[in-house]
């Protein structure tokens, strides 16, 4: 069975902003692709929130190189897959509603002037307006997916900057998670069979946060997930992308071959120690 669900369905405001874009992809399938940051999109109506032009095309804007990965994977895979349509300037999915980086006011060294004034109801427009179609895509699509106790794994795609706060990052990749090892070690022991990559385990960030994507979604589901951090030098162009889809293209299709991946199994989370 194959989704029809396309970018047009994806829920259009009543300004015609589409927050999401769903991929379609087959519903019988054993993965769905999530990208958090995948655009450097505001609507018109937010202009740049106040930064010059050339801030928005910074990582702190988006995951540079991560939307062309998700969609290149999940057509690898004939998967779903489901990104965000509206910089995380605007608000941060990947963050939980009461998190106080959800709308951030200072990002690598730039001053964001039009989120200074953020008041509780300019926040909770934003939430309604792209943060919660966001999840709410992701649950429908689950929904939709989940075959009886059978569940598709889910594979986060981000990015990251070589370089933070004057250090050279040596990662080319990480794989970042809590407690639920099914997805996760399997994709760390995949990259790091290639011993030109250096992999980071739970590198450059830490996989345990309250009311993230992967929390939200996978953690509390008793779902098999993963969030993959691809720097985003090595993805930033075409050929990196293709690159590194093939690359994940042959780890992947073992490990979800698996069919522990695909079971529900809650194994509990850091973040709530």
């Amino acid at each position: 069975m194959t989704s029809q669900a396309n970018a047009a369905d994806a829920r259009v405001d009543e300004d015609g902003f589409a927050p999401v874009e769903i991929v379609p992809g087959d519903l019988a399938g054993d993965i769905l692709i999530l990208v958090d940051h995948a655009t450097n999109r505001m609507p018109a109506e937010y202009g740049t929130l106040g930064l010059a032009p050339g801030e928005l095309e910074r990582h702190i804007a988006y995951d540079i190189g991560a939307g062309p990965l998700g969609r290149a994977l999940a057509a690898r895979f004939n998967a779903p897959a489901i990104l965000t349509c509206f910089s995380r300037l605007l608000i941060d999915p990947n963050r939980g509603e009461d998190d106080p980086t959800l709308i951030m006011r200072l990002s690598d060294g730039a001053v964001i002037p039009g989120n200074a004034g953020v008041d509780a109801r300019v926040r909770e427009d934003r939430l309604a307006r792209f943060y919660r179609p966001y999840h709410a895509a992701i649950v429908d699509m689950l929904a939709r997916m989940q075959a009886g106790d059978r569940a598709p794994a889910i594979l986060a795609v981000h990015s990251y900057t070589p370089v933070w706060k004057g250090a050279q990052r040596p990662w080319h990749a990480g794989i970042l998670w809590d407690k639920d090892p099914r997805f996760a070690l399997p994709l760390l022991e995949g990259l790091r069979a290639d011993h030109s990559l250096r992999i980071g385990d739970n590198e450059p960030y830490l996989g345990a946060l309250r009311n993230d994507t992967m929390y939200r979604h996978g953690t509390a589901r008793g779902i098999a997930h993963a969030l993959l951090e691809v720097r985003n030098d090595l993805i930033a162009e075409q050929a990196g992308v293709l690159e590194w889809t093939d690359r994940l293209e042959a780890v992947l299709r073992a490990i979800l071959a698996d069919e522990a991946m695909h079971r529900f199994q809650h194994f509990g989370s850091h973040a709530d120690d």
